[in-house]
């Protein structure tokens, strides 16, 4: 029995997270350290997400979001702005098909509207052509940023109130209902590669209750293995939301 299949024959599907978040880090560095271009880790990275999406499709998450590119992220220097959005465009394009053939819903969050045409486009086909999969809903976080989401939320409720449509009568659940993520629900496991102990403007909101997990690997080096420990490891974990147990 390999380590992978060993590891995968400990996991309770019943304890599974719904939704696994996953700030993906380390793709500079990774290629800083073997004397390459920082793009070219960003490239290397892509070959993880296709693994991590299989692997989440196979042990039946139901929910995966990555993020992909901050909305601090443009103050990089532009060949690697340039690269990066390169990348997302041959990534979603190509990948419409395996997802179709494997059940998977794409899902874009953050203020696209600042993206290329031509990347709009392209995202939008691809959201079009996954939308009644049933299976696996893969989110990218593009141009996202957790504060701008919250900010915009309180400006769209204010404005809704303001002519009438909702009531002043505001709570927790109004103000997900006008998140990007309304749709989905709140993550459960929050993954962090390369080390760095901070959430980066990620999910601020959502993440309330998450469980954290944190790996030195850097997103290139990322193995399914890796990604299956961190999930048995939330599954030994009790979980408060906030609750005090003793």
């Amino acid at each position: 029995m390999s380590k992978k299949e060993e590891l995968l024959s400990k996991l309770d599907p019943k304890k599974l997270p719904q939704h696994v978040a996953i700030i993906m880090d380390g793709n500079g560095r990774w290629a800083k350290k073997r004397g390459l271009q920082r793009a070219t880790g960003h490239f290397a990275g892509v070959k993880t997400v296709r693994r991590i999406v299989k692997t989440s499709t196979n042990i039946g998450i139901k929910f995966l979001t990555l993020y992909a590119f901050s909305t601090e992220n443009w103050k990089r220097p532009k060949k690697e702005v340039n690269a990066i959005m390169s990348l997302f465009k041959i990534y979603i394009k190509k990948e419409v098909s395996t997802f179709n053939k494997n059940d998977v819903r794409l899902n874009v969050i953050g203020n696209t509207g600042d993206l290329s045409d031509d990347l709009q486009k392209i995202i939008d086909d691809a959201l079009k052509k996954t939308s009644t999969n049933k299976g696996l809903t893969f989110t990218l976080a593009i141009n996202y940023g957790s504060r701008q989401e919250i900010t915009n939320a309180v400006k769209n409720i204010a404005n809704d109130v303001e002519k009438g449509i909702i009531s002043k009568d505001i709570n927790e659940s109004t103000i997900s209902r006008y998140l990007y993520t309304s749709d989905l629900p709140d993550p459960d496991l929050l993954i962090r590669t390369s080390g760095e102990m901070r959430i980066s403007n990620f999910l601020l909101w959502q993440l309330s209750y998450a469980e954290i997990w944190v790996t030195d690997t850097y997103w290139p080096n990322f193995e399914q293995t890796e990604y299956i420990k961190a999930i048995l490891d939330y599954q030994n974990r009790q979980r408060r939301f906030g609750e005090h147990n003793g």
